[in-house]
């Protein structure tokens, strides 16, 4: 196989074809800048992005990405002729090659430099199991010649992108590597981007999930809790759900929500979280009174920051009364009582503004009797919200599908509602669900 190694620098060219070729460049570029802006998940983008590229640059193009374990993997494979089988060879991990490997994609992937090839010999003639994929794939996809470029961001290799002319016909690579070197540039710069953000909202989601709470015994009540990141856009934001035992024997229950998808977010509701249990324990008051403190407290210690939470306590002050529900909501959607017959109903009352806008404001609470082998259940805004919608249906639909689920175990619950409901989210999901028994038994505390 002859190879050249090429440095890239200024060409000239006839007047009419630099034109052509500028202009035809500058619509490939602008469409291609369009899709690596388009989403941060990596492999699709890739994969519209080679649809981009052909035919206008290759007849077949194939991105191949270095993993966090230093393996090769084929994220991405265009052909013009859509008759010819590619499946086979997207998608998946290539071999490995030795240090001394001779295979075009390991020299790339070793250089700086566009690569170009011409005159491949067959797969027999391959050194390493990598040139025997490469010489396989050339064959079966068709090849006249080929630029191979290494992916490069932050003194980094991430991959290589491969342009492949199955004929003679179309410009002559040597006129178009600079051109080819700058797309290669973006490309690497894209995926960059896109891993270091996976990265953060990683860490956002880790972070998140070791501050929520382990749910306290709570005998004979039931507690299940879930929480869900955003599935679109692998975001996390600031959702939460808690539940303590006060030394009163109430059962404190708080579902929150931090403005914001990010970091941050998750960083304010584990101080938020910590404040409001902090006060909880501190104070024997309603739950208006403690938000109001809470509020307040958020004001000084973290000014201009937007939150929304529900307070609750969940008591049966005498043997022969049924269990009650204090609550509070600060801008926060109302809590749910489904009863076992398939009744439900949102507790509208208890509402004032959400927190972090006005700390003066009057902080109302309310009260609500519970009717036997109930299930009251506290959510985020990611379980009923939906873009094209309006909130009444969205509510609406939880009400209906609790409802239907108003004799099923409380995990079984929480998982349909997850599972129905929280599939067609775009934000995220935390709720905190407790079921009321049938007898009077008292609230035995425990120890969390």
């Amino acid at each position: 196989m002859g190879t050249e190694s090429y440095g890239v620098g200024p060409r000239s060219l006839d007047a009419d074809r630099a034109m052509r070729d500028a202009l035809d460049w500058l619509t490939l570029v602008a469409d291609a800048s369009e899709v690596l802006a388009s989403t941060l998940e990596v492999e699709p983008g890739l994969r519209r992005l080679c649809r981009v590229l052909v035919p206008g640059l290759a007849d077949w193009c194939a991105i191949d990405l270095v993993d966090d374990s230093g393996r090769l993997r084929r994220v991405a494979l265009e052909h013009r002729d859509s008759r010819v089988a590619t499946a086979a060879l997207s998608g998946m991990p290539l071999p490995e090659a030795n240090s001394a490997s001779a295979a075009p994609l390991a020299r790339t992937l070793r250089g700086t430099e566009p690569l170009r090839l011409s005159g491949f010999p067959s797969p027999e003639q391959a050194t390493d199991p990598l040139h025997r994929f490469e010489l396989e794939a050339f064959a079966l996809l068709g090849a006249d010649r080929a630029v191979m470029v290494p992916l490069r961001a932050r003194h980094r290799v991430l991959g290589a992108l491969t342009l492949v002319r199955t004929g003679p016909e179309g410009p002559e690579e040597p006129t178009r590597l600079p051109l080819i070197a700058d797309l290669a540039h973006r490309i690497a710069l894209a995926v960059d981007n896109a891993r270091l953000y996976a990265l953060v909202s990683r860490t956002s989601e880790h972070l998140q999930r070791s501050l929520l709470p382990a749910l306290p015994k709570s005998e004979p009540l039931e507690l299940a809790a879930r929480y869900a990141p955003a599935r679109a856009g692998a975001e996390v934001g600031g959702d939460w759900y808690d539940a303590f035992l006060l030394p009163d024997g109430a059962l404190a229950l708080i579902i929150g929500d931090v403005t914001g998808h990010d970091l941050k977010a998750a960083v304010v509701m584990s101080q938020m979280r910590n404040m409001l249990r902090g006060i909880a324990a501190d104070r024997k008051e309603p739950p208006g009174k403690i938000l109001a403190r809470l509020d307040a407290a958020n004001a000084i210690l973290s000014p201009g920051q937007i939150l929304t939470c529900a307070y609750a306590l969940l008591t049966k002050p005498d043997p022969d009364d049924g269990w009650k529900l204090h609550y509070a909501s600060a801008g926060h959607p109302a809590p749910l009582v489904v009863t076992r017959l398939g009744e439900a109903w949102f507790l509208e009352e208890g509402r004032s503004l959400l927190l972090g806008v006005r700390p003066d404001a009057v902080r109302a609470d309310a009260v609500a009797d519970l009717p036997p082998n109930c299930t009251v259940l506290l959510y985020t805004d990611g379980l009923i919200e939906r873009r094209t919608e309006s909130l009444d249906q969205g509510m609406t639909r939880l009400r209906r599908t609790a409802s239907g689920l108003a004799n099923a175990p409380l995990e079984t619950f929480c998982d349909r509602l997850m599972d129905e409901l929280g599939d067609s989210s775009t934000d995220d999901i935390a709720m905190i669900a407790v079921r009321v028994p049938e007898t009077d038994d008292r609230l035995t505390r425990t120890a969390e």
